[in-house]
């Protein structure tokens, strides 16, 4: 893997140990300073970059490199050829990321450049921090008292606020895609020479990579002419960018030595970390405001309520002298302890109870059938006997108290018509009594069956005394699932993940028409920025979908045809049946379910 003899292998760990810990602390430093950095700590950033050092140890799940599809199962054999496919991986992720930073913060300023007059105002005022919500009222009071057009003015300096950094990110991103496009052309070309033969094949390649990274500098270095006089970016545009050349080699050899692969691969390394310090700088003097700075008026807020909050418990708290805290606490605990227990638990146990204990195993009612048995026959005695005196003859035992009662009735009807004699010397009086005995005996068969009924109820009135803490339960859980699934990116697993996926198909397919309408009217620059585009929003298709594509073992025939929507030579027509394909079949890209 070294390039130096053995005898400088220890001064080269030494730079590189340096190198490492210089840009550790040069990371450190920077997130102390969120404005532009001063001299010194771009000197400190300059001399982390003199050793160069590998990209990345480990290849991010991305779009792969075009190459054929034995490729994929071979396995170098050679460190060399090792080395070869790692530099080539982490050009292609390190320019994938590259424009993925400068894509995303250049969306935000042109949807902000899409917004209304009073929308960009607002931005202007509210969303740029304090101090430039200080500078913005006051100008805006000052503006308003001289000539009374102040909404305009501000209007018209947001214009060019916005206007300004859409410009040089547009730049920006139009130059990484062009290089993110040839440079994936030309592997695509020598995709079956660097299977073969990564080594030999490396030497082509790397001199075309070298007239890449040239034309990368001078497109991106006329970003210094774009600058105006009076422009909102704060401090310069820094140092210029510069790549390191590719030393003159005898191309008519037929493979390169060992040394000289190093050499060129530590070449790439250095150029790509200069390209990464130069893009973090540009981009971070045009990105967007963080969250922070957008929402300071609400995390003020936010702190301010939090602040009275804790001045008010600290007032109530044993610090102060009060018991006031603890007095709540207590109270709070006893009626969690109340609620569970009414609830929670006595609604279970007695669920458990109506399941596992039958009626004869559960405590006596209000009214049991042997009472009411007993009411019912003493009442078919006393008939009896009426009946029996009544009528002067003998009647069975079996005789209905219907016909009975009729005779009670009837002899109470008769001694009505004298009710103060006949209460006396008569049978009013043992008339009365057996209506009595008889509106008893209606009561304890109505009790009878309102216990039966209570009684075949009682798990319905436990389950009803448990849906007030079954509900706070169920609505706990759908909190805690809602913020466990409030990712909404295009990898989550809900409704608005599946639809950003669905997003990314119709972008794939608009950049693939829009690709080919500039070949056909001969806009090669333009043609080759939007395939840089296609190769991009191709990643993110690829990212987005594949765990999903994984689980449902759609996998393989999807990252293929990932892989040849991104082919340079293929058919436009073709392309767009693909995706067509792609929207119409695949699990992970069909509509929601919960619209069908």
């Amino acid at each position: 893997m070294e390039a130096t003899p053995d005898g400088n292998e220890s001064s080269r760990d030494v730079k590189t140990l340096i190198s490492f810990y210089s840009n550790y602390l040069w990371n450190r430093l920077s997130t102390l300073f969120p404005s532009s950095p001063s001299n010194f700590l771009e000197k400190i950033s300059n001399l982390s970059r003199q050793t160069p050092l590998p990209i990345s140890t480990k290849r991010r799940a991305g779009l792969p490199l075009p190459l054929r599809s034995n490729s994929f199962n071979s396995t170098p054999t050679t460190p060399e050829a090792s080395r070869v496919y790692e530099v080539l991986n982490d050009i292609m992720d390190r320019s994938i990321l590259n424009l993925h930073k400068t894509q995303n913060n250049l969306q935000f300023w042109q949807s902000r450049a899409e917004g209304s007059n009073a929308r960009k105002v607002y931005f202007m005022i509210f969303e740029r921090g304090p101090r430039a919500f200080v500078n913005g009222s006051v100008q805006l009071m000052r503006e308003s008292v001289t000539d009374g057009s102040a909404m305009l003015h501000l209007s018209n300096s947001a214009s060019a606020y916005i206007s300004e950094r859409i410009a040089v990110l547009s730049s920006l991103r139009c130059s990484l895609a062009a290089f993110l496009a040839e440079f994936y052309i030309e592997v695509d070309k020598c995709g079956e020479e660097l299977v073969k033969d990564p080594e030999k094949s490396f030497s082509s390649l790397m001199v075309t990579l070298n007239g890449l990274f040239s034309k990368l500098e001078s497109s991106i270095g006329h970003l210094h002419a774009m600058r105006q006089s009076d422009s909102s970016v704060d401090g310069t545009y820094s140092f210029p960018l510069l790549f390191e050349k590719l030393p003159e080699i005898n191309l008519e050899e037929s493979q390169w030595t060992v040394c000289e692969i190093n050499d060129a691969i530590n070449l790439v390394y250095k150029n790509l970390q200069e390209l990464d310090s130069y893009l973090a700088l540009m981009v971070a003097k045009h990105q967007k405001p963080r969250k922070v700075t957008r929402y300071w008026i609400r995390y003020t807020c936010g702190a301010v309520g939090l602040s009275v909050c804790s001045f008010w418990l600290l007032r109530h708290s044993r610090l102060m002298g009060s018991s006031d805290i603890d007095n709540w606490i207590r109270e709070a605990s006893e009626s969690t302890v109340s609620f569970f227990n009414d609830h929670v638990e006595q609604p279970l146990l007695s669920i458990r109870d109506e399941l596992l204990d039958t009626f004869k195993k559960r405590q006596k009612g209000v009214m049991d059938m042997e009472e009411v048995q007993l009411t019912s026959n003493s009442l078919h005695r006393m008939l009896l006997a009426f009946s029996e005196q009544t009528k002067g003859k003998k009647f069975p035992e079996n005789a209905s108290d219907q016909e009975m009662l009729e005779i009670v009735m009837s002899r109470y009807e008769k001694e009505l018509m004298h009710p103060i004699q006949n209460l006396l010397n008569g049978e009013l009086a043992r008339a009365l009594l057996i209506q009595v005995q008889k509106l008893k005996l209606d009561i304890e068969m109505a009790m009878l069956e309102l216990d039966q009924i209570l009684r075949a109820n009682e798990i319905n009135f436990a389950i009803l005394a448990a849906l007030p803490a079954f509900f706070l339960s169920l609505g706990l859980i759908v909190v805690v699932r809602a913020w466990f699934r409030q990712d909404t990116r295009a990898e989550g697993r809900g409704r608005i993940a599946r639809i950003q996926r669905r997003l990314l198909i119709v972008e794939v397919e608009k950049t693939i028409m829009q690709y080919q309408t500039y070949v056909d009217q001969g806009l090669e620059n333009d043609a080759k920025c939007v395939f840089g585009m296609l190769i991009y929003c191709l990643d993110r298709l690829y990212h987005a979908v594949r765990r999903h594509a994984m689980a449902t073992g759609e996998w393989q025939c999807l990252k293929q045809d990932i892989i040849d929507l991104g082919k340079p030579g293929l058919q436009t027509a073709y392309k767009l049946i693909v995706t067509a394909r792609m929207e119409r079949v695949y699990d992970c890209l069909l509509p929601s379910l919960k619209r069908q």
